[in-house]
């Protein structure tokens, strides 16, 4: 029987330590039932007052002893603590968390402590875009395999608390956002960065701080480890220098003697050695559509081509529709077709998004400030886009970047139509009135959702309510 000894040796420390969970959201919930069990002395810490967090689970919570400090000043008592466990959304810069660190606590997170104690070997994906689809395709194709997977990080149920079951022979695939690499000390021994462009720059301080977060996912990897890394994005291509393992490009534009290419010339995808290509499959048998899909394909295919056979590849690809809210087809209504890409929550998300439709679409774009440049996105819908539909707190900075590049395009107001809406539901609604036979809505904010929404994924289901409605 497997005995996992680093696992039980931090349960024999964890006992009876000061434990302070920070954030009592999705991930560390179910963290907090897992420490209970251990004996651990536990206060969770949440901004949020008691309305606002899952009052169930604070009552369980409460009555097997754990304390809370919550609202406004609920960093006020973090003093005496041996663990620190914060939330992925919480800098570890906080003048109270720092304090506590100089006096000793250790500071980690959920995600951190299972690639750290986990026995299974750890693939882990961040990047800007296509995180959750590359995961997805990494973890179905090792499971048509025969592999035990697990999935999760960013998406899925958190694992921590499945721990106990993993073994040395099973596979953890996790998505991995900035924010839970912030801390990050230990790297997974496949390491894949998609691609890298602004993101999240109302949380980081900086365009380099969120590089240097998504580099730890490889920063602290063996030589014997694996970093697949984007060859097309420059930002991606440079981190080669500061491999610490072995390096395998991915490809949709050049042409790379090792690695996995995309070929756009013949719609094929084909694994590299020494310059010699070897098929993997047609892009015309992927049920996922678009370019940016295909790189999707090729990032997932260099994670693993060594651990899977061909067969098992192409049987995920040819059946795999795709992740919820990720250029979802919601529905045709009328002859208009409409899609549902509410992942997209940065522009470079929206820009591939447009790229894989053939004619120009209407587009609803518009949401949360994260402080990003629009400039380009502005261009790909003059090119893109036959009328604009716009919603959110960034509708006037996707508006106004769209008039400039219409300006130097000397494209008119009637050859791209701009609207302005106050609702997800007028949007749709003037959406609904604007689209022809044979047009698609595309539902793709290039912005976050939280001006309206908890998160983008009950953006995407108030879309889809209202496009089943119409």
């Amino acid at each position: 029987m497997y005995i996992n000894e680093k696992l039980e040796a931090f349960k024999k420390d964890i006992n009876g330590k000061r434990v302070a969970i920070i954030g009592f959201g999705v991930s560390n919930i179910p963290l907090v039932k897992y420490l209970i069990d251990l004996n651990a002395d536990i206060t969770v810490f949440d901004k949020r007052t008691l309305d606002k967090i899952d009052k169930e689970k604070y009552e369980e919570y409460v009555l097997a002893g754990v304390k809370f400090s919550l609202g406004d000043e609920y960093l006020k008592n973090l003093v005496g603590y041996d663990y620190i466990f914060r939330s992925p959304s919480m800098r570890p810069d906080i003048r109270e968390v720092v304090d506590e660190v100089e006096r000793g606590a250790t500071l980690t997170s959920e995600i951190e402590m299972l690639i750290e104690l986990c026995p299974s070997k750890v693939i882990g994906i961040t990047g800007s875009d296509g995180k959750t689809t590359t995961s997805t395709l990494i973890y179905k194709i090792l499971q048509e395999e025969g592999y035990n997977c697990y999935l999760g990080g960013n998406i899925g149920t958190p694992l921590f608390s499945k721990i106990d079951e993993m073994l040395p022979e099973d596979f953890v695939v996790l998505e991995l956002s900035s924010f839970q690499l912030f801390t990050l000390k230990v790297s997974p021994q496949i390491s894949v960065v998609t691609n890298i462009s602004p993101n999240h720059l109302d949380i980081h301080k900086d365009y380099d701080e969120y590089i240097n977060a998504k580099k730890n996912i490889f920063l602290n990897q063996k030589n014997t480890d694996l970093l697949v890394l984007n060859y097309d994005n420059e930002v991606t291509r440079s981190f080669e220098k500061d491999a610490k393992g072995r390096v395998r490009f991915f490809s949709t534009n050049d042409e790379i003697q090792n690695g996995v290419l995309y070929s756009e010339k013949d719609d094929i995808i084909y694994i590299c050695e020494n310059g010699d290509k070897r098929e993997v499959i047609n892009t015309n048998e992927i049920k996922l559509i678009g370019k940016h899909n295909y790189e999707n394909c090729c990032t997932a295919i260099a994670a693993i081509k060594e651990l899977v056979s061909v067969t098992s590849i192409k049987n995920v690809l040819t059946t795999f529709n795709g992740v919820e809210h990720r250029n979802e087809l919601v529905r045709i209504v009328n002859g208009v077709t409409w899609r549902n890409d509410s992942i997209g929550s940065s522009p470079s998300r929206t820009i591939a998004g447009l790229k894989s439709f053939k004619n120009k679409v209407v587009l609803i774009a518009g949401g949360y400030d994260k402080h990003l440049d629009y400039t380009e996105l502005g261009k790909y819908i003059v090119s893109c886009v036959k009328a604009l539909v716009l919603v959110g707190q960034t509708s006037e900075k996707i508006k106004n970047a769209t008039i400039e590049a219409m300006k130097a395009a000397s494209v008119s107001e009637d050859e791209l139509p701009i609207f302005e809406c106050n609702t997800l539901e007028e949007a749709v609604n003037e959406a609904y009135e604007v689209s022809n036979d044979g047009d698609s809505v595309f539902f793709s904010p290039a912005s976050a959702s939280f001006d309206m929404f908890k998160n983008f994924e009950e953006r995407g289901r108030k879309f889809k309510e209202l496009v089943n409605n119409l």
